[in-house]
């Protein structure tokens, strides 16, 4: 006789539901740490663009203190994303 499959139990279940939950929203995060990113680096980039412009066209200096916040922006920018994609790493591996 052919043994017919059975639906999970309702604790299986809930248990499966809860990691589809953990891995939709450590999805939503890592998406919402890359927008922030890419935000970060088009302002970033057009602050530096627009100061270099200035610099080349009045040999100002503060022109490179503006270039280099700029860049420490982008520096945070890019250590934040990567703080936020080990906590979804850690999240995920704690949910298996």
């Amino acid at each position: 006789m052919k043994t017919v499959n059975q639906p999970p139990s309702s604790a299986e279940s809930a248990y499966q539901a809860a990691n589809q939950s953990v891995a939709q929203s450590t999805a939503m995060a890592l998406a919402d740490a890359t927008d922030n990113l890419r935000n970060l680096n088009t302002l970033s980039t057009t602050a530096i663009g627009t100061a270099l412009s200035q610099l080349l066209e009045t040999g100002d200096p503060k022109y490179l203190t503006i270039i280099d916040e700029a860049q420490k922006v982008i520096t945070k920018g890019a250590d934040n994303f990567g703080i936020v994609g080990d906590k979804v790493a850690s999240v995920l591996n704690e949910s298996n």
